[in-house]
């Protein structure tokens, strides 16, 4: 069997109107602690986030530091995290990590069209 390789990582913190600053203030905490790129800040539900979101893109070697920062700083907030290995369907869905409360995903988006 052929294991994938992770190439890289995703984090979506998750929001709605009521949590908007909170998700902001974490943002913004993100930026000055490490070097990461920032997706943009989505106030609806984008590709299969049903709320809205904002991705956070890490290497391997920061996953350790940024998991550890991120369950001593979320709050409340629900954060939603994959690896990048050219699965979608299976990083989505089989491989994640939940910080908060699990939702569904919109997985239809991964599904081979005929």
């Amino acid at each position: 069997m052929d294991i994938p390789k992770i190439t890289d990582w995703h984090a979506h913190v998750y929001f709605d109107p009521a949590s908007r600053d909170a998700a902001w203030a974490l943002r913004e905490r993100i930026e000055k602690v490490f070097t990461i790129e920032m997706g943009r800040f989505h106030e609806k539900p984008v590709g299969p986030h049903p709320r809205f979101s904002y991705q956070v893109a890490f290497r391997n070697d920061q996953l350790a530091p940024l998991l550890s920062w991120l369950t001593l700083n979320r709050g409340d907030l629900t954060v939603f995290i994959h690896p990048n290995t050219g699965h979608d369907l299976e990083d989505h869905r089989d491989r994640a990590i939940w910080m908060g409360q699990q939702v569904p995903l919109a997985l239809d988006i991964f599904k081979k069209k005929d």
